[in-house]
């Protein structure tokens, strides 16, 4: 009998557990399981026991209007941050910012005319919404939407929104987000404001994109709304303390810790992009033989993790600023002297979202948490005209933020990040009037770097490898060279796992040990993302890859995998990998293995290789691809799989429009109908990228 209690017992926690997570929609335990522990618990508006209604919060916190946004990687949470900020200090709006997957939208039917919404969209992948988007994007493009009040004609006439969209024009779906919702709001009777802005990555101006959407729209804006604009004065979102009765020794400072776990020092899974993994580097090695390059393989141990990936995934690293870059910005804003003393942050509105933990160090939130070390930006050159130590410097800070062709110039041409741009302005006179409240709304979260994984799960599934080239940019005339943070940072970690006397050659200085000495050892912060680029389940199907440079990094992945099985004694398909590099003798990655495979394989895998500086004339992937015209289209009408990898902008570009000229030339049909049957291989998945700008 006392069993059947104890099993009645345990029965009922279960039903009462799972009933919680159902009618919360899962809030209690994100809150419960808050990345920042208490600390940020009310940071984002969503509260244990509160609900998910947008007004109902809206109107509890005095606010017309919202931004909303969908956000993979930050950038599209900063547009909407700096949206916000704007439209409070120039027009007087209540603004928030919220999360799209913090609230629910069948009440969006009676959202109020007085008020407005803003929709700050990011494209991810193939025309896909991002992660935190995903619900909204279902719901609101759903065939059978239904809303509180069940109107069926215009349901959304009271709706008045804004939207503006991220995209990349290398991609096929460009900005589809934000033009899919924004047909889908307007179907449903809702009213847009202003032109729908497409920022485009892929050609790199995003930036500008957003300057010169936003000024026609809060003029249209502020025009529906009545909106009266004023001089626009800086009026703080945190509130930054310095509390000089802590140290650094105080078990509750967060010293770059990400979150309670991890400052607790009992980090514990599911990782990911809240919570980092701190993973051993089992083996670090360099693959080009040329000494002003570096190109780095790691193989990354997550044994005990409880953490795995497929072949295909991509792995994120979390960066640290070289030290050399955070003493300069610590020192030319005046606070080189206070850089351990302990601050808190707080939200002077129950809406704004501290975006790291706290109590913390300046140096800490320069190290660990803001992008320090990132290209400028025009507006934020401008918001800083205001603090400038002197009225020239104030002046010329004006005029960069108001003329593009200007801040280009003296600016972007010199690759110069903030604590650079500083110096040079002010001849190295230290700024002491700007806010650090300035700095945690105005600079970008640091955002992890995600890398595709060059192992096969079949293979290694204990063991993640990465490949990955040491960013190193110099510009004639720019005096600085721009060192990459995330790669420079692996790079000093390889030295260092090796023994090198000066494990950082640049002077970079980077904490390699972490918060605490936490990452004492060779350890790495890191999570897995899962991705949609994957090997035919059937490794039977021919696959055809383009990979020059380390775009072959996911190929050596499929290769690796597929000779693996041919040694099991499976059928495997035609494998065929287009690979280039500059020189056979310097940077042909994993030459070796390449022959190893081979021999596995035997006639079922075929590489062709393009050195674009061994010969008289540059040779390129497409070259190689040209020459193999009749065999790729064989393939292919064997419904082989295509893949690219790299640069999207120029390589992967080229590579369809030449797919495209095969199929047309060796199938005798016109380009249009050829491009028809490229198109059609995307939609199926049998044509796949994995590609940066």
């Amino acid at each position: 009998m006392a069993q059947l209690d104890t099993l009645d017992i345990i029965v009922l926690v279960a039903l009462l557990v799972g009933t919680i997570a159902y009618f919360t929609k899962g809030t209690y335990w994100a809150v419960a399981n808050d990345p920042y522990g208490n600390s940020l618990a009310h940071a984002n508006g969503v509260k244990t026991g509160k609900s998910r209604n947008l007004l109902e919060k809206m109107e509890e916190t005095g606010k017309n209007c919202v931004i909303l946004y969908g956000s993979q990687t930050g950038t599209a949470e900063d547009y909407a941050s700096r949206l916000a900020k704007e439209g409070a200090s120039r027009f007087g709006l209540k603004t928030m910012v919220a999360d799209l997957e913090d609230y629910d939208y069948e009440n969006l039917d009676t959202f109020p005319e007085d008020k407005v919404a803003f929709f700050v969209l990011a494209t991810y992948g193939e025309g896909e919404p991002t992660d935190n988007a995903v619900e909204f994007y279902e719901f609101i493009t759903g065939e059978d939407v239904s809303f509180s009040e069940g109107s069926e004609d215009a349901p959304l006439s009271k709706l008045k929104f804004v939207a503006f969209g991220l995209g990349n024009n290398t991609y096929e779906h460009y900005n589809s987000m934000v033009r899919n919702v924004t047909k889908a709001l307007e179907k449903l009777g809702a009213h847009r404001i202003g032109e729908a802005g497409e920022g485009d990555d892929g050609a790199g101006t995003m930036e500008e994109d957003f300057l010169a959407w936003k000024e026609p729209m809060w003029t249209e804006l502020a025009e529906t709304m009545g909106l009266e604009e004023r001089e626009a004065v800086y009026e703080p979102t945190f509130d930054v303390v310095e509390k000089l009765d802590m140290n650094i020794e105080d078990n509750t400072v967060y010293l770059g810790e990400p979150n309670k776990n991890h400052l607790e020092g009992h980090s514990k899974g599911p990782y990911n992009a809240h919570n980092p993994y701190i993973a051993p580097i089992a083996e670090s090695k360099e693959i080009f033989t040329t000494k002003d390059r570096n190109c780095l393989h790691m193989e990354i141990d997550v044994a005990g993790s409880g953490m795995s990936y497929n072949t295909g995934d991509h792995i994120a690293v979390w960066p640290t600023n070289a030290g050399k870059e955070v003493e300069r910005f610590l020192h030319i804003v005046g606070l080189g002297d206070k850089k351990n003393t302990v601050i808190t942050v707080k939200g002077l509105d129950p809406t704004a979202k501290v975006p790291f933990p706290s109590p913390t160090t300046y140096d800490a939130v320069a190290r660990y948490h803001m992008e320090i070390c990132a290209p400028m930006s025009r507006q934020f050159v401008g918001t800083l005209a205001q603090f400038a130590p002197n009225d020239e410097i104030k002046e010329e800070l004006t005029k960069m933020g108001g003329d593009r062709d200007y801040f280009h110039a003296k600016v972007s041409e010199l690759n110069l990040n903030l604590g650079q741009f500083l110096e040079k302005m002010s001849n190295g006179e230290p700024w002491t009037k700007i806010p650090f409240s300035l700095f945690i709304e105005g600079l970008n979260k640091i955002q992890p770097r995600y890398y595709s994984i060059s192992s096969s799960s079949h293979v290694q599934k204990e063991k993640i490898s990465i490949t990955a080239i040491v960013e190193s940019i110099e510009k004639p005339g720019a005096p600085h060279i721009v060192k990459g943070v995330t790669t420079n940072y692996l790079l000093a970690l390889k030295l260092k796992q090796h023994g090198e006397p000066e494990p950082d050659p640049y002077g970079l200085n980077y904490a390699l040990n972490g918060p605490r000495n936490k990452y004492d050892g060779i350890h790495l912060p890191v999570h897995v993302r899962h991705s949609n680029f994957k090997l035919p389940s059937d490794p039977a199907k021919p696959i055809i890859m383009v990979g020059p440079g380390t775009g072959v990094a996911p190929f050596r992945a499929f290769v690796q995998e597929r000779a693996a099985y041919a040694k099991e004694g499976k059928e495997i398909g035609k494998t065929v990998l287009f690979f280039g590099c500059r020189k056979k003798s310097e940077d042909f990655l994993y030459e070796k293995e390449w022959e190893e495979y081979k021999e596995a394989l035997g006639d079922k895998f075929e590489m062709y290789t393009a050195f674009s500086r061994d010969g008289p004339e540059k040779v390129y992937v497409q070259h190689k691809i040209k020459e193999q015209a009749a065999e790729i289209d064989k393939l292919l009408q064997q419904k082989a799989f295509f893949y690219v990898c790299g640069d999207a902008a120029n390589m992967a570009r080229d590579v369809n429009a030449l797919l495209i000229k095969i199929i047309s030339e060796q199938r005798g049909v016109s380009e249009q109908k050829a491009e028809d049957v490229v198109k059609q291989m995307r939609a199926s998945n049998q044509y796949q990228e994995d590609v940066w700008s």
